[in-house]
């Protein structure tokens, strides 16, 4: 599956789960990204940022959001 067909699947709307950690200098605390799934899709996500989440989406597979160090588990 290419990078484009990622971009044109739905996220599934009951999947997001919140990811917090690293930058904790900041005076906000913790950053944090959303995760959920993409429907039709098997081992694939969408990320979005928890503080501005109509910034839009980006989409990855597992492997690369595992090679991340991302937890995929939903």
């Amino acid at each position: 599956m290419t990078v484009n067909d990622l971009y044109s699947r739905q996220v599934a709307t009951q999947g997001w789960r919140r990811l917090c950690g690293g930058n904790q200098q900041e005076e906000d605390g913790e950053s944090c990204v959303q995760i959920a799934p993409l429907e039709g899709v098997e081992d694939a996500f969408a990320l979005s940022d928890s503080k501005n989440p109509a910034a839009g989406t980006l989409r990855f597979t597992g492997a690369e959001l595992r090679a991340a160090g991302i937890d995929t588990t939903i």
